[in-house]
């Protein structure tokens, strides 16, 4: 998956799912950034065909609504939308 990677303190495994255009998912980002946290993000609706369909098949087995932004920690646990207490939970 061709997935853009922050530099940050190690908290786990962290991957945002995220559009370009999203209000919600900017804001998500900043909040990643503000807690210093290391994660790797991918902007879904700039993926073209094959690479496409194969990100959205991931992302529809931690959230069939296919909502933004999902952010999935340690391939174990999902955050579905902006959730800053539940973030900040999980990452300080």
């Amino acid at each position: 998956m061709p997935m853009e990677h922050v530099d940050g303190q190690d908290k786990g495994k962290v991957v945002l799912y995220a559009l370009s255009t999203c209000g919600w998912c900017k804001k998500t980002r900043m909040l990643l950034e503000d807690l210093e946290a290391e994660y790797d993000y991918i902007y879904v609706d700039l993926l073209k065909g094959n690479e496409r369909a194969e990100v959205i098949e991931d992302l529809k087995k931690w959230n069939p609504r296919l909502s933004f932004p999902t952010i999935v920690l340690n391939d174990e646990e999902c955050i579905v939308g902006f959730d800053e207490d539940k973030v900040r939970e999980n990452l300080e």
